[in-house]
């Protein structure tokens, strides 16, 4: 069984990633990371060469290599919801750790990030961020086993209260998820 994070970008996941694979002693996979390793440049470079389409193609593929892991933390990419096939693959082997934030705690934590294209072109970034969430917001509230608001969380927490929720327990070495609480 795989722990997934989803949800917008800045909302913590490669942050809560490391650090459930450092506690867990489980093996981290970021999907985005994935994509560019697997085509050899950068995810902007690859939306501007080929468009949004394409990239999502790219990540279906990459979620498909994800699905056949196993006791991984995956940090799925903010837009893995937009396609249900996505969603469906990853549950097949996975718990999805919804952790979510108010646009304006997302823009404070991204407004520096480069790295990333538009997703909506010609709209102030608040615009863009709260136009993405409406659209996404439902997907990730159907794709979720569990939901955790990062707003006024450190890193850290959200971390432990993701362990808690889940119910890992030690066995050996390793950490092993036996079931998730009914809440």
């Amino acid at each position: 069984m795989n722990i997934v994070l989803i949800g917008y970008r800045g909302t913590g996941k490669s942050t809560i990633a490391n650090i459930l694979s450092a506690r867990l002693k489980w093996p981290r996979f970021n999907l985005d990371e994935g994509i560019v390793k697997d085509r050899g440049m950068s995810i902007t470079q690859i939306v501007e060469k080929h468009g949004w389409e394409f990239f999502r193609s790219l990540e279906a593929m990459i979620v498909e290599k994800a699905g056949n892991m196993d006791q991984t933390i995956i940090d799925a990419g903010g837009g893995v919801v937009v396609r249900p096939k996505n969603i469906e693959r990853l549950r097949q082997n996975g718990v999805i750790i919804w952790l979510k934030a108010k646009p304006e705690t997302i823009i404070s934590r991204i407004k520096e990030d480069t790295n990333r294209p538009s997703l909506t072109r010609r709209k102030s970034f608040l615009e863009e961020v709260q136009e993405v969430l409406a659209e996404r917001t439902p997907k990730y509230q159907a794709a979720a086993h569990v939901a955790i608001d990062t707003d006024n969380l450190s890193p850290q927490d959200v971390a432990e209260k993701i362990i808690e929720k889940l119910n890992l327990v030690s066995a050996g070495k390793s950490q092993r998820l036996i079931r998730l609480d009914s809440d």
